[in-house]
């Protein structure tokens, strides 16, 4: 396990750097070029760098399979329930001009709503893509 120490202190130095970087992605994604899709690919490559270096059973306690099908279900339901409240409140489905009373209030929430549940929706998507993935080359 020797040879493996620098690789595991530099992934636990840098892993919550990647984590900071995708949540700025996320939250300034409508502001600047970025946002959910590429927030939620940021976070798993997180999760992906902690599974190749600490191992899948390492990976899978610290985010379990079920949080990960949980969160992507909150993420979809963020991203369509930003839609029908939209719809609920006289506009097209994700109109975002009437989720306040202000349209470029509206417009400000409605994007880093939806923005926010795509990037809930990706992450976990990605990670369940790569535990499949894993599960394929472990023979399960």
């Amino acid at each position: 396990m020797n040879h493996l120490l620098v690789p595991r202190v530099m992934t636990k130095l840098m892993i919550p750097y990647i984590l900071l970087y995708a949540l700025y992605v996320q939250f300034h994604g409508d502001f600047s070029p970025g946002g959910g899709f590429q927030a939620g690919v940021i976070f798993a490559s997180a999760v992906v760098l902690y599974t190749l270096i600490f191992r899948v059973a390492e990976a899978e306690r610290a985010v379990p399979p079920r949080v990960v099908r949980v969160l992507a279900a909150i993420g979809l339901m963020t991203y369509a329930g930003v839609g029908y409240a939209a719809m609920f409140m006289g506009g097209n489905f994700l109109d975002y001009n009437q989720l306040s009373h202000d349209p470029v209030h509206g417009q400000h929430l409605g994007i880093m709503l939806v923005e926010l549940g795509v990037g809930l929706g990706v992450a976990p998507v990605m990670i369940a893509i790569f535990y499949s993935f894993v599960d394929l080359l472990r023979g399960k």
